[in-house]
């Protein structure tokens, strides 16, 4: 549907561990200015930041395979998930290696991708719908937004 597309992904945790959400938002920016695609914002239970962070990521991915982008332009503000994602880091902890090794399969079915580090006023969007799912009621349990 479209030739690119951007996800802006990041995943938060009140404690670590704690109650955890994801936010993740694709982006078309064949657009002037980007045209929101779609949104994903969930509680994923009591976890730590890093596996919020890859499922984040990971939702992003799947949202944006939908769109069926040649290329994939990946913005998160966790330094560890792009570095490991990328191959300059080693995933130490085994806990992760399950998800990494999911984000990696969803990244590979892309043309081309491009995975960039941002500092988090950059990923205002995905930081939200992550503060939007934590601060629902607990009794609203998990849920996503879907496309817009």
């Amino acid at each position: 549907m479209t030739d690119s597309v951007i996800v802006y992904a990041d995943g938060g945790s009140r404690g670590n561990p704690g109650p955890s959400a994801i936010g993740a938002v694709v982006f078309d920016p064949s657009t002037s200015p980007p045209t929101r695609l779609a949104a994903v914002s969930e509680r994923i239970g009591v976890t730590t930041n890093n596996v919020a962070e890859y499922k984040a990521l990971i939702a992003g991915l799947q949202a944006a395979q939908q769109f069926s982008p040649g290329t994939v332009h990946v913005r998160a503000d966790s330094k560890l998930v792009i570095e490991q994602l990328a191959g300059r880091w080693k995933v130490k902890q085994p806990h992760l290696k399950p998800l990494h090794a999911q984000a990696r399969a969803l990244l590979d079915t892309f043309a081309r991708v491009d995975l960039a580090h941002v500092p988090r006023e950059q990923n205002t969007d995905a930081d939200a719908l992550v503060n939007a799912a934590l601060d629902l009621p607990e009794s609203l349990g998990p849920g996503s937004l879907g496309p817009d």
